[in-house]
């Protein structure tokens, strides 16, 4: 029995499981041969020959179901979806439900299991082995007789799961895709090598045919990473060569996972594909080198920074992904608070003087000023950046790039720009005593400075510019404040729930929380957020503004300690405190801000109840 193309089947198990109403059968009956030849005139513009042997060419009962997108009764603004469905199938055949997650497959044993026509015509995915058992993910329950004439070919043993025909067909042509890819590249550079310890070594010449297929593929398989990286929302590609493999990992959400281990000779034909379209100098493998690309994804252009550094078993290469949906945002949507967003904002109004953002390498430093630049570019603003490198480019401003190697740095090139009549500029870090000064030199002769400095605070930024030489008085005279900045994950919302904790417990991990218990939330997981309960990130602020008091402190050489009292009285929130309201909003999870900002008692052990 086809169950997923018997439409009394469906709708009778769905009724029955209050997921749809009499109406909405009456409307899928009357509908459903339109529906259904709607399907197929969109499918029928794309197939390929392999494409016309799959399941996903036929449009059954379950696709027209689920095309309709009906609302889950009692349900608002939840649509009956394939996931819903297939769930519902799979407890009513008894047959267990898998979520597929392409970061958590292994690439061989998706594409050396089972012969790519024969997973593409019968939609089956092998995801995983548990004591010698071959764990496959199939669509069609009716596809038992395939599966058990696969068991006797391959003389391997399969327990059936069921999973969406979306997540199927899509992991299949990812992987398939990128594994042909790769394995044709590897078959083209199987050929052996000179060794320069043996110059009477064979070395074979690939023809121009050769030369041109293989590059091809490398192509390929480039193609194929950035379009999952971009998929998967991930904001840096790493691509490590290993003794024997080359591992390519991305970082989502702040997190590395590991998503495909490569043979070790396809390597530097990628690292060399990289370098082609960055810019750089292929021929040079023992100096680091920096470059970018330009790429354009879903009708989206994105900017890619290349970075390359000779490691112990090749080059590695960092890419770090710059989305301007990402960099170039409104400030009330990146995680300020109402008081601290009202803070910035002085700081931004003013004529002149320097405003500091500080944290560690990835916090978010980056997204901020260049959100408050575009805010404040106007053609009656002229705005320049000096940036080691450009992280993005952005028409609306004056960037210059940083080039040590022809003495064009930081200090230089505030000693001209200051002729170049700006009104906001903008210093990609404050590294020595040169830059700092003229940096304050800048302020004081009527500009607005914005600047970034590498500490764990924002009082720490005061003591930085003492410590580089800068004479306290200066530094009194022309900052307006400073900002610290961390970013924390948020609770995935599709899979939020709540539960209670003792007030008892969140004071021995230092937060203030008063009351005897509290309902938080935290992400069960889920096929979005990949099973880690979160998705997205938001920043949390510690920001003060330069008080008459404070700047009273700091000419008398105060030290770190007492102005961190006294801006705390006059109204600062601290990085964890600022991260404790967003736990009590439910944007973030109390583990998350600990992971963060780091736990103030680790001897605490948390137990929670679900509610």
């Amino acid at each position: 029995m086809n169950y997923l193309d018997d439409a009394k089947y469906l709708l009778d198990l769905l009724t029955k499981n209050n997921l749809l109403d009499a109406e909405q059968v009456k409307t899928f009956t009357l509908k459903k041969e339109q529906q259904r030849q709607l399907l197929l005139r969109k499918i029928g513009g794309r197939r390929t020959e392999n494409h016309k042997k799959s399941s996903l060419s036929q449009p059954d009962a379950f696709d027209v179901l689920v095309s309709l997108q009906f609302v889950i009764p009692g349900k608002k603004n939840q649509v009956l979806s394939e996931e819903v469905i297939i769930r519902t199938v799979a407890k009513d055949l008894k047959m267990p439900f898998k979520k597929l997650d392409p970061l958590e497959l292994d690439l061989d044993l998706v594409t050396k299991t089972i012969p790519r026509s024969f997973a593409l015509k019968h939609l089956l995915l092998p995801f995983g082995i548990k004591n010698g058992v071959y764990e496959v993910a199939i669509y069609d329950p009716a596809k038992r007789q395939a599966l058990e004439d696969l068991e006797r070919a391959l003389q391997i043993k399969i327990k059936p799961y069921l999973s969406t025909k979306s997540d199927i067909g899509r992991v299949l042509a990812e992987f398939f895709g990128f594994q042909r890819s790769i394995s044709a590249a590897e078959t083209h550079m199987a050929n052996p090598l000179i060794d320069l310890g043996n110059l009477e070594q064979f070395v074979k010449i690939s023809s121009a045919k050769e030369i041109t297929s293989s590059d091809q593929h490398i192509k390929s398989a480039v193609d194929h990473l950035f379009s999952y990286a971009f998929e998967q929302r991930a904001s840096d590609i790493h691509i490590e060569p290993k003794r024997n493999t080359c591992m390519v990992r991305l970082r989502i959400d702040g997190v590395l996972h590991t998503i495909y281990n490569l043979p070790k000779v396809v390597h530097p034909a990628i690292v060399s594909r990289l370098k082609t379209l960055s810019r750089l100098d292929i021929a040079e493998k023992r100096r680091p080198q920096d470059g970018r690309i330009k790429v354009s994804h879903e009708n989206k252009e994105a900017e890619i920074r290349v970075s390359t550094i000779p490691v112990a078993f090749g080059e590695k290469v960092v890419m770090r992904i710059l989305d301007p949906d990402i960099i170039f945002q409104d400030l009330t949507n990146i995680g300020f608070s109402h008081e601290s967003l009202k803070t910035y904002n002085n700081f931004v109004k003013s004529p002149h003087g320097i405003i500091l953002v500080t944290g560690p390498t990835g916090s978010g430093k980056s997204t901020t000023l260049y959100s408050t630049l575009k805010n404040i570019a106007t053609p009656e603003i002229n705005v320049v950046t000096v940036e080691d490198p450009v992280e993005m480019v952005h028409e609306d401003f004056n960037q210059i790039a940083v080039q040590p190697a022809i003495d064009v740095t930081f200090s230089t090139i505030l000693r001209n720009i200051l002729r170049q009549d700006p009104d906001v500029i903008m210093i990609g870090e404050i590294r020595d005593l040169d830059t700092a000064a003229y940096t304050i030199q800048a302020a004081l002769t009527g500009h607005l400075v914005f600047s970034t400095l590498h500490t764990n605070d924002a009082i720490s930024a005061i003591t930085r510019l003492v410590d580089l030489g800068v004479q306290p008085f200066m530094i009194s005279s022309t900052l307006l404040g400073a900002m610290a900045q961390r970013l924390v994950r948020k609770i995935c919302p599709h899979c939020a729930e709540k539960f209670t904790m003792k007030g008892q417990e969140l004071r021995g991990f230092g937060f203030a929380a008063p009351k005897d218990e509290y309902i938080l939330q935290r992400g069960k997981g889920c096929r979005e957020c990949r099973s880690t309960g979160y998705l997205g990130r938001c920043g949390i602020f510690e920001i003060f503004p330069m008080s008459d008091r404070l700047k009273k402190m700091v000419v008398a050489n105060e030290s770190s300690a007492e102005l961190t009292k006294v801006a705390k009285q006059e109204g600062m929130k601290t990085l964890r405190e600022d991260a404790w309201d967003k736990v009590l909003q439910g944007i973030t999870t109390y583990t998350e801000v600990l992971r963060v900002t780091g736990e103030e008692s680790s001897d605490q052990q948390v137990s929670s109840t679900a509610v």
